[in-house]
């Protein structure tokens, strides 16, 4: 299915005459041509005879709106440009908006608001305090005083969310704004990277130096940074191994390397004990450290010294101890390599991949395994399977070249759109989406757009019959978990009903066929796997 466009008119050669013909120069400038929306009345003004340049990328909820936004400015590395009805639209896209701040995602999100004129009679329809709805999950929110003050309010939004740390701002604008005259607006240029405090960089250096033990904890923030082929460079220097963060939502380095230990728990107990004898802990893009349950005891190993680096000033604020620099983590990585002498350690050699998983019948961990010796080289993987994960880790390993995204957050429903977003940004590169049952039903009207905008997404719905993960936790602590099964969803069905081709596999002996049909061709497709609990 190929998409519809709304490209009716160039843009205007002259100065703009009205705020909409400044706002699209200016979006034009910024580089923000392509909107994520589901319009309503008080939107509609927007985007009269909207430039042939810019395309509008239509989601069927607000949630799933911003979830594609996501996953495009995360592949882009820029701010998106994302728009929504006003109050219920806001409210129905809050849950991914907490996960886009989580992900430190740029995003300027904009909504309508009521005509200014009837504001006071409270009119159907308006934002009664629209900007501070969607705080705290926003770095900024605005509603102009004036009309002719919204491209400069949209400018400053664009600036606020590039800025370290990253995020979404988010602009009101009333309706009858759109029409009224306004100058053009030339943006300033701003760079949003923090370089880290070369003082503290010696400091750090100095500790890195005596260490025998390194141990390097790696985040998201490196991925966000694009210093991942930096920090293999610097973990081999070092002879360090290296271990990824709690929770993080991108892939800071390579699992297949040699030095690569595996993932964090996010438990204060367990993270003392993976991080083992280490005699220095450096944390980069990431906090130290994220916790899911309750601890005691230590945060690092007794006589360890940890340091903690991010772009992010309230993270550092939070760092239990040691010493926290505020900084990017390609430049402090950059720094770093400057400072630290090459070690002279004996190599440590590569952990030994698990045995391939028995074939007896169709499980995740078979899955997981079958779909890493059949993916494209290079393909983005998003993720949003929670009771998956263990066997995503160790039978699917994320190499050097892969993108990986997942959600910080800890919410669902980001992971379907978030994948078509990716795709959007990745013309001519396949995506594949990995879904739990429960998660996929969060957002599962995102297929719709998939198909109509014609994404190169490969879904696969690990269908075990239920929030299988909530089962797990619930089974920490003692508890028979209710309202966690799910039976009798047809994915098949619902992908087919929206214009996407789907099939369906049950059988280990037809798994591997399955596969490789879901990778054939381009456009989107799903694979409904019917898996059974270990």
């Amino acid at each position: 299915m190929t998409a519809r466009s709304l490209h009716v008119a160039p843009l205007p050669r002259s100065e703009g005459s009205t705020v909409r013909d400044a706002v699209m120069r200016l979006l034009a400038d910024l580089g923000m041509t392509t909107i994520f929306g589901n319009p309503g009345s008080t939107e509609l003004p927007m985007f009269r005879d909207l430039p042939y340049q810019f395309r509008y990328i239509l989601g069927l909820q607000e949630s799933a709106v911003v979830g594609m936004a996501d996953g495009y400015a995360q592949a882009t590395g820029r701010a998106a440009l994302v728009n929504l009805h006003s109050s219920a639209g806001l409210g129905h896209a809050m849950g991914n908006l907490f996960t886009a701040y989580r992900n430190n995602t740029p995003l300027v999100v904009t909504a309508g608001q009521q005509a200014r004129s009837i504001l006071p009679h409270e009119p159907f329809l308006y934002a009664e305090r629209a900007t501070e709805f969607p705080r705290p999950f926003v770095k900024w929110a605005v509603e102009p005083a004036r009309a002719e003050d919204v491209p400069l309010a949209i400018a400053r939004a664009f600036h606020v969310a590039m800025q370290a740390p990253r995020g979404p701002a988010f602009v009101s604008i009333p309706i009858d704004d759109w029409e009224r005259p306004c100058a053009s607006l030339t943006p300033a240029r701003v760079s949003g990277r923090v370089g880290p405090d070369p003082l503290a960089m010696d400091e750090a250096a100095a500790i890195l130096t005596a260490a025998n033990r390194i141990a390097i904890v790696a985040g998201a923030g490196v991925a966000n940074n694009k210093a991942r082929d930096a920090l293999v460079t610097f973990a081999e220097r070092l002879g360090a191994a290296v271990r990824i963060a709690p929770m993080a939502a991108r892939n800071p380095f390579p699992e297949d390397h040699a030095l690569f230990r595996g993932f964090l728990p996010a438990s204060r107990e367990a993270i003392v004990r993976d991080l083992g004898d280490a005699d220095c802990v450096l944390v980069l893009g990431a906090p130290a450290f994220t916790y899911h349950v309750e601890g005691a005891g230590p945060f690092v190993p007794a006589g360890a010294t940890l340091i903690q680096i991010d772009d992010d000033p309230a993270k550092a604020a939070r760092t239990p101890e040691g010493l926290a620099i505020v900084g990017d983590a390609a430049l402090a990585i950059a720094a770093l390599l400057a400072r630290v002498p090459t070690r002279s350690t004996p190599a440590l050699a590569a952990v030994a991949p698990l045995p391939p998983p028995a074939a007896d019948w169709l499980t995740d961990a078979l899955l997981m395994a079958r779909l890493s010796a059949l993916r494209p080289p290079g393909i983005a993987i998003v993720e949003e399977a929670p009771s998956t994960r263990g066997p995503l880790h160790d039978f699917f390993p994320v190499r050097a070249g892969d993108e990986f995204h997942t959600c910080a957050s800890g919410g669902l429903g980001h992971g379907l759109p978030a994948a078509i977003g990716v795709a959007l940004a990745r013309p001519g590169e396949p995506v594949l989406c990995l879904l739990g049952d429960g998660s996929a039903m969060y957002a599962i009207q995102g297929l719709w757009s998939a198909g109509h905008h014609a994404a190169d997404v490969r879904f696969v719905v690990v269908n075990n019959g239920g929030y299988a993960a909530l089962d797990q936790f619930g089974a920490l602590f003692g508890i028979d978990v209710v309202g966690s099964k799910l039976p009798g969803i047809d994915f098949v069905a619902l992908a087919e009903g929206q214009g996407v081709p789907a099939a369906r596999v049950d059988d280990p002996a037809a798994l591997d066929a399955a596969i490789a049909d879901l990778f054939r061709g381009t456009g989107p497709r799903l694979l409904e796997v019917i898996v059974v609990q270990e």
